[in-house]
């Protein structure tokens, strides 16, 4: 599809306080979009949404609180007075081998990052109905491939990739665009604090070209703008995931079988208590802290 023009247009971005949800909602905001933030951590949002330079406002909130959500819906509706586009951008992730994994974390990436992106589509598909707009779910690579020591948060990107499928189905009768948006190991905080775990990060130098790269966040983000533009079905911020598509069905024997190995190669780093289990990254940590609050 052609680009639709940005300018005037309601931007909604979840898990906007760092990452990709702020630098994408910087790019929106350079081309004339107004941003609604939301995220768990008022001092960055407020920064985020201090600095564009157009209508912004921001809320706190937790993505996988149907309440708080459906009323920042109702919030940011009164505020600009409609809405246009959402990106379900929020998430958290873990590693490390499920037998030993936090289990409460280990959920929590699936909360998070599953059920967050389901809560905040119900909470802002009456709007989207209303102006014909785009809901754009950010995925990952890890919705196409398994991968050893990241079972909660494969699961939960294929769980949201199978959710906005299911959902263009539903609604595009409706005038609504559901896109699905695909990263690899991009350069934010989540992925920076999972690589400081030595064995993560040594497992993922072990991934094949390109798969084991950390790619700049700019150039990703761009390509998800573009993609907002076109309200496209499939957004692929690195060049090369449009092609995983096409072998996804053979990965995961594969996976099986180079899994084996690895894991292996790293067990004894591994039974040595080697590899951290929790959240990862500042995201994580704000996750955590506000968890702690609620108790």
């Amino acid at each position: 599809m052609s680009r639709r023009s940005l300018d005037g247009q309601v931007a909604v971005v979840t898990g906007a306080a760092r990452g990709v949800g702020e630098l994408l909602a910087r790019k929106l905001a350079a081309r004339g979009a107004r941003i609604a933030l939301i995220g768990l951590e008022p001092a960055e949002l407020k920064r985020v949404s201090e600095s564009l330079r157009t209508d912004s406002a921001c809320w706190h909130g937790d993505v996988t609180d149907h309440e708080a959500m459906t009323r920042i819906a109702a919030e940011v509706k009164d505020h600009f007075g409609k809405v246009d586009i959402v990106v379900a951008n929020a998430g958290v992730a873990s590693g490390g081998p499920f037998v030993d994994s936090d289990p409460v974390s280990w959920r929590r990436v699936i909360e998070v990052n599953l059920i967050g992106g389901a809560v905040t589509g119900r909470a802002f598909l009456p709007e989207l109905i209303a102006s014909r707009g785009y809901f754009l779910q950010i995925a990952s690579l890890a919705a196409i491939t398994p991968a050893p020591m990241m079972s909660a948060y494969c699961s939960s990107k294929s769980g949201v990739e199978a959710f906005a499928h299911c959902l263009r189905g539903e609604v595009g009768h409706k005038g609504v665009r559901v896109g699905v948006g695909y990263l690899s190991w991009t350069d934010t905080d989540m992925v920076r604090g999972a690589d400081q775990d030595e064995v993560m990060r040594d497992l993922r130098k072990r991934l094949p070209w390109p798969a084991n790269r950390t790619y700049p966040l700019g150039p990703a983000v761009d390509r998800i703008v573009a993609g907002i533009e076109r309200r496209s079905h499939h957004v692929y911020a690195q060049w090369w995931l449009r092609g995983m598509q096409g072998v996804r069905g053979y990965l995961p024997a594969v996976i099986g079988l180079v899994g084996q190995r690895e894991m292996r190669r790293f067990e004894p780093r591994l039974s040595s208590g080697g590899t951290n289990t929790g959240l990862v990254g500042a995201g994580g940590a704000a996750d955590e802290d506000e968890r702690a609050l609620k108790r």
